[in-house]
């Protein structure tokens, strides 16, 4: 996976492709899921944070506010958004996409 740091053209073309995911500042992108019940966003986090840890080397920023979570990527080491933010976004929003087809 390409860890150098995209250029303004690229993120944007990356992001009109991620549904639900924007610009936080020049360094981040976001997204923020809603479930229905408390303990489906724990479930959702526990397998963000199998997926990150195991698959991808590649961590987000995760915060959970009872239904919501909010995840945001960035990559540290090349300053700034790269291919591995939007293949963790893309990787992300499978799970969620599949977690609520079996809710």
């Amino acid at each position: 996976m390409k860890m150098t740091k995209l250029n303004e053209e690229e993120i944007a073309y990356k992001l009109e492709r991620a549904a639900g995911w924007s610009r936080e500042d020049v360094n981040w992108i976001v997204k923020t899921f809603r479930f229905d019940a408390y303990m489906e966003g724990i479930q959702f986090v526990q397998e963000i944070a199998r997926i990150s840890e195991r698959e991808l080397n590649h961590h987000p920023l995760i915060a959970i506010d009872y239904k919501l979570v909010r995840l945001r990527l960035t990559s540290w080491r090349a300053g700034g958004l790269t291919d591995l933010d939007f293949a963790a976004a893309s990787r992300y929003d499978a799970v969620f996409n599949g977690q609520r087809d079996l809710s």
